[in-house]
């Protein structure tokens, strides 16, 4: 789900001009407010974005490099002169709500609000409250470096024309509250589809196009559909696997990796039982059956068999210990090959990642110790990486395609973090 990572998703939330100061409630209703804020925090990951590796909690600096330039995330700590100290439960509002600054001013669409918009007012009030509840911390926001034209934020009116449409949501009478309190949480402030969602030439998303998987500019990772059932999509799964998989990071099906082991790490393994199977109910609900194509390679047929037999042989020496001679794997902490969604997709960049590169899962208070995967980019060459991937992605009943060697050299240098 985003985001991954929400590694996209920066909220951008600069200064403007001073406006009245607001003060929590207080008492005992304003430790319950402060509360629940920092649980809604928790659930829209904010700590992700507005937090630079190695810095102070939410004071921002974080470099985000897009398509388009770095974007750097925001102070959202209470300090008066570089953070939000002086903004009021209204300003905030504001920015959640239509991505605007105190003084009216455009937010670049990094920060999600297509998705935070969808956020009730009580919800905003109460993450504003628990914001407002910590240290406050003096560091300036650092200038985004955006080439020409992209830094007029004037063009963001365009953007906001095509690819925003305000407004809280909405619950659908026809479905559970259960159901609705799924999509509440992955369509707003979990903010799924500005990972799992492809993105265009503008940075934006048309709503039909919601779910349905891309890769992540700039990360060179797969965030696989959410709808289709022969990426991500979570019909065929039980809700105990998805659960486990949101609150864990493992399950009997799956683990995850790379940015989406961040959003369990940060955000999701917090959420409490209730919330969690929420998600997995409108997870599970929204996938749609999609018949597997067949198979079909640009690869030449010599070149693939070549390919395929290589890698049954680099297989069988360096992966069949953990994950069976048949691709069976040993669940939840080796996940099985044979019949996995995330191995079969039409891009390979995850499983090629996942052998150049290894990796973990989070450590989580439901798998506190992962067991993790080694990376074997400075023991294998292009073709045996090539070889090995297009081995799984073919071997035991799967149904993907070969990768070439070229491929695989490409992604040697793709960004770890």
């Amino acid at each position: 789900m985003r985001s991954c990572s929400r590694i996209l998703a920066v909220s951008l939330l600069l200064l403007a001009g001073p406006s009245a100061e607001a003060q929590p409630k207080s008492g005992h209703d304003g430790d319950s407010l402060v509360a629940r804020g920092e649980y809604l925090a928790r659930a829209g990951d904010c700590i992700a974005c507005h937090t630079a590796p190695e810095g102070h909690t939410f004071a921002g600096g974080r470099a985000m490099p897009t398509p388009f330039g770095t974007l750097y995330s925001s102070n959202i700590t209470p300090d008066r002169d570089t953070g939000i100290g002086k903004w009021t439960a209204e300003d905030f509002y504001k920015a959640m709500h239509s991505g605007r600054f105190p003084d009216g001013g455009l937010m670049y669409p990094a920060m999600p609000f297509a998705s935070y918009t969808k956020v009730t007012r009580a919800d905003t009030d109460a993450i504003f409250a628990y914001l407002r509840s910590i240290p406050p911390v003096s560091q300036r926001n650092r200038e985004h470096d955006l080439r020409f034209p992209y830094s007029n934020r004037q063009l963001i009116l365009g953007w906001r024309t095509l690819y925003f449409s305000e407004g809280e949501f909405k619950p659908d009478p026809t479905k559970s509250a259960e159901w609705n309190r799924g999509a509440y949480l992955v369509e707003g402030l979990g903010h799924c589809g500005m990972c799992h969602s492809p993105i265009n030439a503008l940075g934006g998303t048309p709503q039909s196009e919601a779910f349905k998987g891309g890769l992540i500019p700039m990360q060179n990772w797969y965030a696989p559909s959410l709808t289709s059932n022969r990426e991500a999509g979570l019909g065929d799964w039980s809700i105990k696997d998805i659960t486990d998989l949101l609150q864990t990071g493992v399950s009997m099906r799956g683990v995850v990796y790379g940015p989406m082991a961040e959003v369990v790490h940060n955000s999701l393994q917090y959420l409490n039982d209730e919330d969690t199977r929420a998600m997995a109910v409108y997870l599970k609900n929204i996938a749609e059956p999609s018949p597997p194509p067949p198979a079909s390679s640009t690869l030449p047929t010599s070149e693939s068999s070549l390919l395929v037999s290589l890698g049954k042989t680099v297989y069988d020496k360096h992966c069949a210990s953990c994950h069976g001679t048949q691709g069976e794997g040993k669940p939840p902490h080796w996940p099985p090959l044979a019949n996995n969604q995330s191995i079969e997709m039409q891009s390979a960049v995850n499983p090629i990642r996942m052998v150049l590169n290894g990796g973990y899962p989070p450590g989580t208070k439901g798998n506190p110790m992962p067991y993790g995967m080694p990376p074997f980019a400075g023991l294998l060459s292009d073709n045996e990486i090539a070889a090995v991937v297009s081995y799984i992605r073919t071997a035991w009943g799967n149904r993907g395609t070969p990768v070439s060697a070229r491929e695989a050299n490409e992604l040697r240098s793709a960004p770890l973090n």
